[in-house]
This record gives structure tokens, sequence and C-alpha cells, in this order.
């Protein structure tokens, strides 16, 4: 398989970073251009980067010595240069929605992992073992765009990879019809370090700027269908949300309690989550794991030192699934942020859109 060139917009911040080292040596795509605000315009990735790598891995020698462009001022000559960009741009959300679209009518796919088009009814918001089947959109939004080629594909929220994956495979079957979640958040979703924000230390900050929103209104889009030219969200589960900074570097943990119409077994729940495989699975994409969710028997797991990592950060961990006094149900969710909740689910996305022919030439 001849490899794809792509490029990363928005290469030096966290989530960038990310992308550059799990872009590096991918075996479907070839990393080519990096870019970013003006200031980096010009310099080595290196040198633009290297003095605020917040990464635990080093930066790849392969991304050391490209040249970063300009996300905006560069555009065209971006387009032309690679078969997709990846993007994780740091601008005003009205800003990200017009670059995101200029590139897409550049005939360049975009797979994003900003939230500035999630909401956009036919941009498909995907994670790709639960609702690949919305692709099928970009049809739509290519003859509203007016481009062959070109198209925008988002991930969802962070957090939302931690606790949608376990409750998607009881929705159906067992009528799931409430669910209350709390979010105990990793710093690095926002972009920050021990060392860049000491105030974390020894600390948790009960707010999060949107997140309870979007932790309750994203699942409705995943649950949703394709309807002729858009998304049509679901009404059902109703979701409700509280979402907390966490002094810990990576890993969002979820606490979650569901109620369902037809009240299943603990054996039958263990058992839905043990056979649970998607699409991902079934094609052997790349960055896919082998086993998505990962039930831990043991009462102190899972724990985010010790299981964010799973299967390269890539799987859900799930643990402490008991009965409730007022829900049905609760359990504890783990997913690694930086990989499962962003970076590497959108190239997870990337890996599902050429292997179903979105990104063909």
């Amino acid at each position: 398989m001849e490899k794809l060139k792509v490029g990363v917009i928005g290469g030096t911040g966290m989530v960038g970073q990310r992308f550059v080292s799990l872009l590096a040596e991918h075996p479907w795509f070839e990393l080519t251009v990096i870019a970013a605000s003006a200031r980096s315009a010009g310099k080595t990735y290196e040198q633009a980067a290297g003095g605020r790598w917040a990464l635990e891995t080093p930066m790849p020698e392969k991304a050391k010595g490209i040249v970063v462009k300009s996300a905006v001022d560069d555009m065209a000559a971006i387009a032309k240069e690679v078969d997709l960009v990846f993007s994780a741009v740091d601008m005003k959300t009205e800003e990200i929605r017009a670059l995101e679209e200029a590139y897409a009518k550049l005939e360049c796919p975009v797979v994003s992992n900003n939230s500035a088009h999630r909401w956009t009814p036919d941009v498909p918001m995907v994670v790709p073992e639960i609702n690949p089947e919305h692709l099928a959109v970009i049809p739509a939004q290519r003859k509203r765009l007016g481009t062959k080629r070109g198209f925008i594909a988002v991930k969802s929220n962070c957090s939302l990879q931690s606790y949608v994956p376990a409750l998607h495979p009881l929705k159906d079957e067992f009528g799931l019809n409430k669910a209350l979640v709390c979010t105990y958040q990793a710093i690095s979703g926002a972009g920050k370090t021990f060392e860049t924000w000491p105030e974390m230390l020894d600390n948790v900050i009960p707010y999060i700027g949107g997140e309870e929103e979007k932790s309750e209104r994203e699942p409705m889009k995943l649950w949703g269908h394709v309807a002729g030219d858009h998304i049509e969200n679901a009404v059902a589960p109703s979701v409700t949300a509280q979402c907390l900074r966490v002094p810990c570097s990576n890993g969002h943990m979820a606490a979650v309690f569901a109620s369902f119409d037809k009240k299943p077994s603990r054996e039958e729940i263990l058992a839905r989550w043990a056979a649970f495989s998607g699409k991902p699975q079934k094609l052997s994409l790349p960055s896919a794991p082998k086993q998505f969710l990962h039930y831990f028997q043991q009462d102190d797991r899972p724990q985010t030192r010790l299981d964010r990592d799973l299967e390269g950060g890539m799987a859900v961990s799930i643990g402490r699934l008991r009965e409730d006094a007022q829900y049905d149900y609760k359990f504890v969710c783990l997913s690694h942020n930086t990989l499962r909740g962003a970076a590497g689910g959108a190239v997870l996305l990337a890996e599902l859109l050429r292997a179903e022919g979105w990104l063909d030439r």
C-alpha cells in the first residue's frame, strides 16, 4: 500500500505534538508537512517546538528538520503537497471553522481534533468503533462545499472516549434510558504539564469551561443517524455530567451511573463488553486496539498510571461494576485523553477513511 502524504496544522501544541509522534513512523501515512502560527513559520520543527516539547517520548528524528509552514498563509501550497491534513490548531472557534472549510474547499480532506465543526450538521463526528456509518454523510457535505474530494471529519470530545464506548454496547439491547457521568480529567486535556501549570499540584478544580455541555450533548450526535444531507441527533438516553480537573498528567477517568428499560444481569453486561468490537477491529486498522474494552476484576482498577497506556493508549479500561441504590448499575472507566481521546482517535478515524475509500484520488 502506497503511503498517503499528510500534514499536521497546529503541530507545535500538545495535541499537535502527539500527532507528529504518531505519524512519524505510521505504516499508511507519511508526515511531510507541519504547519503552525506565523511566528513558527520558517523555523525547523525542532526550533519551533523543541523548547516546549511536552510528551514523555522524545521528538521523532524524522520531524526535527521539517521546516514549519504557516497554517494560514501557506494553505494553498500545503493543500497541493498532501493527501489530507490533521487539524489541531489553537484559534477562535469561528476562525477554526473557516480555516478547516478553506482546506476542504482546496480539495484537501481534514480530520480534526477541534470542536469547531462538531455541530455542523453534515460533518461526521465519529468514534470509529461506534458510528462509522456516519461517514455516509460526506457526499452531502461535498455537495454543499462544492468539492469533489475535500471534506471535514471530526472526532468527539476527549472525555467521551472513556464512558460512551462502555455504554454503547448496552444501549440498544437493554434500553439505556439515563446516565450520570462524573469525569476526572487530566491536565494535558488543557494542553498543560505540571511544569507549565504548577497551580494544579495538590489541587482539584471543579470546573472545565464548556466540558459538561459537550459531555451531555455530543453523545446524542454519536448515537444519531444519517438522514439525507445531515446527521439527525438522537433524543435519548438523557445524559447529565459533571467534569473536574484533577492533578494527573494524562488519562481521563469517569464514574458512570446507568439505568435501563430492561435491567441486565452483571454477567450480561460483562459479556457484552468482552464481545464488543467495531469496524477498526474487523479491518485490522493499524491503530486499532485488539480488545477495545478491557474489564478489570480487581476492586482498585483501572488506575490512571497503571492502565492509561493499555494497547498503546487506544483501549478503554473499565472496572468496579456493581448495582446501585438509585441507578441500576455504576462503574468506572478510563481512557488516555491525548491518544484515544485526541490525536490517536483522529489517526484511527483517518485509517478508517482510507480503508473505506474516502481518501481516494
